[in-house]
């Protein structure tokens, strides 16, 4: 059985770009046939409602919607129009995403809170194409390396899972704090799993920084510094992460766990080894 999967993407958060990835990061995952719509950077129900249903055309046995903040005008369409259609639906939000679990559940609908997702803001001053290219890759950094990606990757596998098995789909509710990520990963050394866990925790505090200095703070000469500390901190996550990692790799145990040939997840830690 071959699982089709729609994916729609509104705006960005850090998870957006790796999704395809993680689902299919060689393009030849037999089990699985992905499609996707994307709003591009604008999250306007306007746009929202033009996307939505062209993923019902692909008949899809599930969809996931991807966008910062769950609660805003555009995601909050999304949700709606996910609501009325006869699929099972996945929500891939942000922290803000909190505020709104008891809602999802009304409408019928999964979810994924990556709490370590921030976004770079919308202050004018910081939306150089380089500023943000640099923020974003710190962000990925920190996603991947922490294991927040392979929680990621696995709850969909479950859903995949469960279709080719038959299955009513359970739709996930998982909120992805530093312990689920960095479980997920599978650190070995205790001194990794305490840098990523760090790292996690300072980028989840990114997004509260730039909320206030994007949203709350109206005077330039205050807001300017207060969203620059947090670029500096999501750099500074990175660098813990990458250390991180780093330290598995001297102890050779780094945890991998590709798709397989049929698209079963795979596994290995020594890197002189195939996933099994």
């Amino acid at each position: 059985m071959v699982v089709k999967i729609g994916v729609i993407k509104s705006g960005n958060i850090g998870t957006s770009p790796v999704l395809d990835l993680v689902l299919d990061e060689r393009a030849d995952r037999p089990n699985i046939d992905v499609r996707g719509v994307s709003s591009g950077a604008k999250m306007n129900p306007e746009q929202v409602e033009e996307i939505v249903p062209k993923i019902a055309d692909f008949d899809p046995d599930f969809v996931i919607f991807i966008s910062p903040n769950p609660g805003a005008p555009g995601p909050a369409k999304a949700r709606e129009l996910l609501s009325g259609m006869d699929v099972p639906a996945l929500i891939i939000g942000d922290a803000p995403g909190m505020g709104k679990r008891e809602e999802m559940d009304e409408q019928g609908l999964g979810y994924v809170v990556v709490l370590g997702d921030p976004m770079i803001g919308a202050r004018r001053e910081f939306l150089d194409p380089t500023e943000m290219a640099s923020f974003n890759a710190d962000v990925i950094k920190v996603l991947a390396a922490t294991g927040a990606y392979r929680v990621v990757q696995e709850t969909i596998d479950g859903m995949i899972a469960a279709c080719e098995a038959g299955e009513d789909i359970e739709l996930p509710k998982v909120v992805i704090d530093a312990a689920k990520a960095t479980e997920a990963a599978g650190f070995a050394s205790p001194y990794a799993k305490a840098k990523a866990m760090a790292a996690y925790e300072m980028a989840a505090k990114v997004g509260d920084i730039d909320l206030k200095g994007c949203f709350m703070v109206k005077d330039m000469e205050q807001y300017v510094p207060i969203v620059a500390s947090a670029h500096e901190l999501i750099a500074t996550a990175a660098k813990l992460a990458t250390e991180a990692r780093e330290i598995e790799k001297a102890n050779d145990t780094v945890l991998r766990k590709p798709h397989g040939a049929q698209g079963q997840t795979m596994s290995k830690t020594v890197l002189v080894s195939k996933p099994e």
